[in-house]
């Protein structure tokens, strides 16, 4: 994929373009406030922000923002607690084949497009970032992060690959099925047993299609 300086428009589908080095590096700081900047736009647009990554070269970087549909807001509206989570339990299982809502509604390449243009009209404001850099928005993939509640909130259900900050009993990753989202975490269960891990002790989670 070339690159492209700084104020212009980069945008990748995924899978289309490729990354040698995986997923970018970011620096919690900046993280923290290309976050803060591109997630309030996004929910504007209708979009939800997934990740964000960052990669400084000597002389160019690389942004990449892998966006999702947000999810409608009727489908919390005017439901319990326990309705919600039977719900998006089934949606978990519609997704497990392949038949899920947010598998019919993809981020297409319009999507990316539009974003990438909003964006880039931020950063020309903010300039968030000094150095040059491509800016790149992409779908989420099957293995898409979950970096909110909100995230896995949509996820009940699914099956997630999890890793802790710090090991557990000599265990740090964990796989299995997403059955329910408080305010303090998230419980899984993996190998027919219930865990229950804080959202302070979540390093990364992710989709485990």
């Amino acid at each position: 994929m070339a690159r492209v300086p700084r104020g212009d428009l980069g945008w990748a589908l995924r899978p289309i373009f490729v990354c040698g080095g995986g997923r970018l590096r970011v620096s919690s700081v900046l993280r923290e406030r290309l976050i803060g900047l591109i997630e309030p736009l996004l929910a504007q647009l209708g979009y939800e922000l997934v990740e964000v990554e960052h990669a400084a070269g000597r002389s160019h970087g690389v942004v990449r923002i892998f966006i999702d549909r947000a999810q409608s807001e009727d489908q919390d509206e005017g439901r319990s607690e326990g309705q919600r989570e039977d719900q998006s339990a089934r949606q978990g299982a519609a997704r497990r084949e392949g038949q899920g809502a947010a598998q019919r509604q993809g981020v297409g390449i319009e999507d990316c497009a539009r974003v990438s243009r909003e964006v880039s009209a931020l950063f020309d404001v903010e300039d968030p970032i000094s150095t040059a850099y491509t800016l790149e928005v992409s779908s989420p993939g099957e293995d898409r992060v979950l970096r909110t509640r909100a995230h896995f909130d949509r996820f009940v259900g699914s099956r997630i690959f999890v890793e802790l900050k710090v090991p557990r009993e000599g265990r740090r990753r964990y796989t299995g099925h997403l059955r329910s989202v408080t305010d303090d975490g998230i419980a899984l269960e993996v190998d027919r047993q219930n865990v229950e891990v804080r959202f302070a002790e979540i390093g990364k989670a992710r989709l485990a299609p």
